[in-house]
């Protein structure tokens, strides 16, 4: 993405996008749902399409996402996705640097991008009539990129310095970094998607000519366009932009998997702050798994709005911090992390917060969530989901990121499988992976300063 903008909360976001790209609501007559529409193509290159018809506004959202993240590094050159993404805003012979946004721009459209663990994603929305248009950009950036030594080396120093920003001089970012680092041992989940500082310091020219060769491919790349369009001429100006390029080696497979944690691990980070933190991260399944309605039904009746458990009893009743929350992931390739957090009231303490959250995981744990408790959960989640979708970029964004991570349709099953949750799921995943010996408590201790920074925690994390 470009230098400046980036972002860790994956709220943030979608609700940026939901706001610049919506359209009026859903009709009432959308026979089968909002996805029954997508048609579905693959290119003799191997590129996978996607296309969902919405004609409310002659507008389009088109989305391209490769299947590199971080998880696809090595330790030594981590940082590498953000920083590919980066400099695929530098040029090529056809469009030179700063040219490609701006004429996105002219068309009153906008553009931008961002990286996870799991994928890198690039878009553009806009007026229907540019769609030629930024398909032949895409591809030509696809294959065509140049970049000199100056400017990586101009963008290397733009990263670094967003790493300081977000991370270095951010202590509850840095805590969650340390935390993620200490609960995933095996598997490259463990570092963070924007790098370390030195793996990026060290990285050359080379290694990104070589990352981008590998990764940037047709044959490891899904095309998602949402909007007012012709599917049958969209095909046509697709496989037009897209079909010429070969077919590209296929990227090496991400074979490593975190081994059963049999212990609890804890992690203590002495930074600069006001006040402390507490982080408590447990190994859960992610969509692929069917305990993973019940997860995201459990971290709504902990977490979503004042009348949820952790902030009803922790914040409001007792008085005992200033926030307090639960973040599950599901869209992930592979199984990551259930995070429970919070900070302290002043006069408060890590230790007594970690014991009120413990209670409140007790108490799921002991006692069946009623039924009308469970439902007001399910109605969030499913009100929710259904507000979203008036955003053209978001329904290509869950397209795009299913199609990615696991398969897209997916997104088809969600509000069923949501439906079909009973108390007795969401108890029995809370006593199945909610338990100490899979955890990794993280634990921010300030250090004294003169300086006041904002400390609150970002749960979710996506990088731009």
């Amino acid at each position: 993405m470009k230098k400046n903008l980036g972002v860790w909360c994956r709220a943030a976001l979608c609700l940026f996008f939901l706001l610049l790209a919506a359209t009026p609501s859903l009709s009432a007559d959308e026979a089968g749902g909002p996805f029954s529409q997508v048609v579905e193509h693959e290119l003799a290159n191997g590129l996978k399409v996607l296309l969902l018809k919405e004609s409310r506004a002659p507008l389009i959202s088109h989305q391209i996402w490769y299947k590199v993240g971080s998880r696809h590094e090595e330790l030594g050159k981590t940082g590498l996705s953000h920083l590919t993404e980066h400099l695929m805003f530098k040029g090529t012979a056809t469009y030179g640097p700063k040219v490609f946004s701006r004429i996105v721009q002219r068309a009153g459209g906008t553009d931008n991008a961002f990286t996870s663990r799991d994928y890198t994603a690039y878009f553009q929305n806009g007026p229907k009539t540019e769609l030629k248009r930024w398909l032949a950009m895409e591809a030509d950036r696809m294959r065509s990129l140049q970049v000199s030594e100056e400017a990586f080396k101009t963008e290397q120093q733009v990263v670094l310095e967003e790493r300081r920003l977000r991370t270095e001089d951010d202590p509850v970012s840095f805590l969650l970094e340390e935390v993620r680092a200490a609960a995933f041992k095996a598997h490259p989940y463990q570092w963070p998607v924007i790098g370390w500082q030195h793996d990026i310091e060290s990285l050359r020219l080379a290694d990104f000519q070589n990352y981008y060769q590998c990764y940037y491919q047709p044959n490891n790349a899904t095309l998602v366009v949402v909007g007012d369009l012709d599917q049958k001429e969209a095909l046509k100006l697709i496989e037009d932009a897209f079909g010429a390029i070969p077919r590209g080696p296929e990227p090496p497979p991400v074979t490593a998997q975190e081994p059963p944690q049999c212990g609890e691990r804890r992690v203590v980070v002495h930074r600069e702050a006001e006040l402390p933190y507490l982080v408590m991260a447990y190994h859960v399944p992610n969509w692929q798994h069917a305990d993973c309605f019940a997860l995201e039904l459990l971290a709504t009746v902990l977490s979503h709005g004042r009348s949820s458990r952790l902030y009803h009893k922790l914040v409001y009743q007792d008085r005992l911090a200033l926030e307090a929350g639960a973040d599950y992931d599901l869209d992930t390739a592979n199984p990551s992390l259930f995070l429970l957090y919070g900070q302290p009231l002043p006069g408060k303490t890590p230790l007594q917060l970690e014991k009120a959250l413990e209670a409140e995981v007790k108490r799921l744990q002991t006692e069946p969530l009623g039924n009308q408790e469970l439902r007001k959960a399910k109605n969030q989640l499913t009100a929710g989901f259904y507000m979203s979708l008036d955003s053209l970029f978001y329904r290509g964004m869950l397209l795009g990121k299913l199609a990615t991570t696991a398969r897209w349709t997916l997104v088809r099953d969600y509000i069923p499988k949501i439906e079909e949750v009973t108390p007795d799921d969401v108890q029995r995943v809370a006593r199945r992976y909610l338990v100490a010996d899979h955890r990794t408590v993280g634990v921010l201790s300030p250090l004294k300063s003169d300086k006041h920074k904002d400390t609150r925690f970002k749960p979710g994390e996506q990088i731009q």
